[in-house]
């Protein structure tokens, strides 16, 4: 094993958590398997305003090519990987707090794994219907799980020490009766991350989970996601079996 493993301050290659959770969803079924319901609940998506947009994956593939898609993206680097996609969105380098865009100024408004939907439901909801002239649609997980740490899925509960009430659960409690969406459909999907180190995907959720460099679990960590990955061309595939639930709002 390399000295990276054990090492927090080894030299090694500084990981993006919003990238490598991007990269993921690039190699997840995700986006195959939420988009239909999204657009079962919208079938004119229109205008489209992607709050948090992350990678952008979602609502690239929601976007009405006649329509206007706006990224809110606080991210920099999450920024300049969505100005690098084919028919990129106008990017908006705020958080939803931030964000002043003109009220009712888009047809839906999409926001994906945005943790202001467990946060702050009521506050992020109101934020969202006012940017939207007809529907608000949030994407939140709803799998027994990890939602926090990117690849805790693939790690026992005891060492990684996330809540797994299902997100969609915190989600519905935080909102009052009146604010309740009017349509929730569920997908099953697979979270696949394709690394091409495991060594410096151990230490990297090692020093996140805050253990030190002497700790044993260190050594443990890369032995535990070497039983759990499979061999790809491009490095090591992790799988972690997901489930998301689609929300939607009418305008009120």
């Amino acid at each position: 094993m390399s000295p990276s493993s054990h090492d927090p301050a080894g030299h090694r290659r500084e990981i993006d958590p919003l990238a490598l959770y991007a990269s993921a969803i690039d190699t997840s079924d995700y986006v195959s398997q939420v988009a239909p319901l999204v657009r079962a609940s919208v079938p004119a998506v229109g205008d489209l305003l992607d709050v948090g947009a992350g990678g952008g994956q979602l609502g690239h593939a929601l976007r009405d090519p006649a329509g206007r898609w706006a990224a809110i993206e606080p991210s920099p680097s999450m920024r300049s990987r969505l100005a690098g996609l084919d028919h990129p969105p106008r990017l908006i380098a705020a958080d939803w707090h931030q964000a002043d865009e003109p009220l009712g100024s888009y047809d839906t408004v999409l926001a994906a794994t945005m943790p202001a939907t467990m946060d702050e439901p009521e506050a992020f909801l109101a934020r969202c219907r006012s940017w939207a002239r007809r529907t608000v649609v949030w994407v939140v997980p709803a799998h027994a799980g990890p939602r926090g740490l990117c690849f805790a899925g693939c790690l026992p509960l005891e060492w990684h020490g996330e809540d797994e009430t299902p997100g969609v659960d915190i989600v519905l409690r935080g909102l009052s009766p009146p604010s309740m969406p009017r349509d929730v459909s569920f997908a099953d999907w697979t979270f696949t991350g394709i690394v091409p180190d495991l060594d410096e995907l151990a230490a990297y959720l090692a020093d996140r989970l805050g253990w030190s460099a002497a700790d044993d679990r260190r050594a443990r960590m890369h032995a535990h996601l070497a039983l759990k990955a499979k061999r790809d061309p491009a490095g090591f595939r992790l799988e972690v079996s997901r489930k998301s639930a689609v929300l939607v709002w009418g305008k009120s």
